[in-house]
């Protein structure tokens, strides 16, 4: 499989969009978030490429301006003109706080947008590819190398999130083995978040390389499992009011297609609606009538191929698959004592799946996913769950 870090996200994320956008290829409509980071990248980019003579603060934020300009025009929906001046402003902000600090001439630059294709070997002997592309790539006085990325967004993660970025991880195995002869210790990892004007650096152990190939491959194994069963559940977020593909998803296309639904069985649903929300709100006992309102509903969702039906008040019921999964515990306890946490193994002496998912928020991310891989689905099944609060389209 030939994938990326971003793919991988997308996936964890949300299975559905991932199918939407990695294997159905839909192309996805261009929101504000996307094109006002991109054109920052591009005139950071601009401002790094140039070399010995860099460009000056007014020819930068000119390439801002421009690139902005034109690519503001591709945003749905359509932005007004004063919000238009509200971002351009920003980013100009943005980008002179950053030559302020940076300036071009006193840092070494290898690369800019590097490219890398990195091949991982699974057990079976198949070869997967990760592809991507590293914003910057400096050579610091001491030898050292430093991967910096840069991030628009507001929110500043914890040191402990830095160590764990698995996107880093996969840059720090792609630069070493762009050049093998580098000591892996010798690979400086840095986010810069520009609208702090922050940056927050990590590094990798030489052994960090075996469990990033591990994560990525489990990840993998995931996707191509779903692939092959077409199996592409949406999981609802607030990331969802961010989504492209929120009209078309099973989980909101009901709200977004009432009209293209035959009158008298829009009509029968409504009616099901109201009544399975009276019966809710009232907090009444009658669950024997509810259980026949879900069931009419659950047909309803399964002939029309929706995750999602609302009613005129845009109040909805979602259907959620709901699973159980058992652990080899055998294997859990070969793998924690492996990485010398057996501490942790007797934390859960009892083999009590309550207690190990307490302790594995405390793991390393790569020892978190050899074990989530030791899970055996035991028991799954659908559920409906109901919101009185109307959706947003």
């Amino acid at each position: 499989m030939r994938t990326s870090y971003s793919n991988i996200q997308t996936f964890k994320q949300c299975p559905q969009k991932f199918k939407f956008q990695v294997i159905d290829k839909i192309k996805a409509t261009k929101t504000v978030h996307t094109v006002f980071g991109s054109s920052v990248h591009a005139a950071l980019k601009f401002m790094f490429s140039h070399d010995p003579v860099f460009p000056t603060m007014d020819e930068i934020l000119a390439n801002f301006t421009e690139a902005w300009a034109t690519s503001v025009l591709k945003i749905v929906p359509a932005l007004d003109n004063k919000l238009i001046s509200i971002y351009e402003e920003s980013g100009k902000s943005l980008l002179k706080n950053f030559y302020k600090n940076n300036p071009p001439w006193n840092f070494s630059v290898v690369d800019t947008e590097s490219k890398f294709e990195l091949p991982i070997e699974d057990s079976n002997g198949g070869v997967h590819v990760l592809a991507g592309i590293i914003d910057r790539v400096d050579k610091l006085s001491d030898g050292v190398y430093e991967i910096i990325d840069y991030k628009t967004n507001r929110k500043l993660p914890s040191q402990g999130a830095v160590d764990g970025d698995l996107q880093m991880s996969i840059y720090h195995m792609a630069l070493n083995r762009r050049w093998p002869s580098l000591d892996p210790a010798k690979i400086k990892l840095s986010l810069y978040f520009l609208k702090h004007g922050e940056k927050i650096s990590s590094s990798r152990e030489s052994s960090s390389i075996a469990a990033t190939k591990d994560a990525v491959l489990a990840t993998i194994k995931q996707m191509e499992k779903n692939i092959a069963e077409n199996a592409f559940p949406a999981i609802i977020s607030i990331l969802c009011d961010y989504c492209a593909y929120k009209p078309i998803c099973p989980a909101w296309k009901h709200l977004y297609k009432k009209a293209d639904i035959s009158a008298p069985d829009e009509a029968q649903l409504q009616q099901v609606l109201q009544e399975y929300f009276a019966i809710k709100e009232s907090e009444t006992n009658n669950d024997k009538r509810v259980k026949d309102l879900q069931a009419i509903i659950k047909a309803y969702m399964e002939a029309n191929k929706v995750d999602r039906v609302f009613d005129e008040r845009g109040y909805y019921v979602s259907k959620k698959l709901q699973q159980r999964f058992k652990y080899d515990f055998d294997k859990v306890k070969a793998i924690l004592a492996e990485a010398n946490l057996m501490d942790k193994w007797n934390a859960i002496l009892e083999a009590d799946e309550k207690k190990l998912k307490e302790i594995m928020v405390s793991l390393p991310y790569s020892i978190r996913d050899q074990i989530s891989a030791q899970k055996n689905l035991s028991k799954e099944f659908i559920t409906l769950t109901a919101s009185i609060k109307p959706a947003k389209k």
